[in-house]
């Protein structure tokens, strides 16, 4: 996989998911822009976007850390103008900001429905609105959106329903973009992990230590994300696809590495 030059621009980029995608793509030769809110570092979460950049940039390759809430238009749109200003493009556009709360209708108020709405649907949605120019400039337009296939199975409606509304409606606005920009070509995926991930969120909100211990690296995401958009945009569009799935079609078949504990029991993602 070569992706010399390309420029990918990452939202949620501070640390997990987002960070590992973005060193693994500066590894294949990508420019990258690392955005997200977390410009100060956190203990409970770690990462910046600055930190991310300096590990990019440690490495050899060429990264840019730019501020951006991904609620705010005048930051996406003032985002992607700083971006393409830096590195002349954007290629590829991985989104990865999303918010998330597991309650039960009664337990979610309009607050925190609102939140997960308008960073997960409403921002992913005005990322590549105001992308878009430049990706249909590219001859290697990727989207790929960290979001899961859509399962109307009713025990995931029931016990989050605002939350998986917000990630589903991200799926289809990913199928939407397949259709519609299959022409130009930009290819348009989803991307979903089999297994939990080990980050911030599973830590500090969802399991804690036990189900970190049952999780997966997020360098397996960041492996089946290079996989994915290293493919010609014209030869893999418009699918709902899984990071296990992707690397065995690469011809992985041992994932014990990925694993937090090397051996043991994983817990399956949300939605699968």
């Amino acid at each position: 996989m070569n992706l010399d030059g390309k420029t990918a621009f990452i939202s949620g980029g501070s640390r997990g998911i987002g960070r590992s995608i973005a060193l693994k793509l500066a590894s294949l030769g990508c420019q990258i822009v690392v955005t997200g809110k977390s410009v100060e570092e956190d203990p409970r979460l770690g990462g910046t976007i600055y930190s991310v950049a300096a590990e990019i940039e440690q490495a050899g390759s060429k990264a840019l850390a730019i501020p951006c809430d991904n609620r705010q238009e005048e930051q996406i749109q003032a985002a992607i103008q700083q971006a393409v200003e830096h590195f002349g493009g954007i290629d590829i556009l991985i989104n990865n900001a999303s918010a998330i709360r597991l309650n039960n209708t009664q337990d979610t108020p309009a607050k925190a429905f609102d939140l997960m709405h308008q960073i997960n649907v409403r921002g992913t949605y005005l990322v590549v609105h105001h992308a878009l120019p430049w990706l249909k400039k590219s001859n290697h337009a990727h989207i790929l959106t960290l979001s899961p296939p859509i399962n109307l199975d009713p025990k995931w409606l029931g016990p989050h329903v605002a939350y998986t509304l917000s990630k589903y409606s991200m799926s289809v606005l990913a199928m939407g973009w397949a259709e519609e920009f299959k022409s130009v070509p930009i290819a348009s995926n989803t991307l979903w992990p089999k297994t939990t991930i080990a980050t911030a969120a599973v830590k500090n909100l969802l399991g804690g230590e036990q189900l970190m211990k049952m999780s997966r690296w997020p360098e397996i995401v960041a492996d089946a994300t290079a996989a994915i958009v290293s493919k010609a945009p014209d030869l893999l569009t418009g699918k709902a696809l899984i990071d296990e799935d992707i690397l065995k079609g690469e011809g992985i078949s041992d994932f014990t590495h990925y694993a937090v504990t090397p051996g043991g029991s994983l817990y399956p993602d949300l939605f699968l």
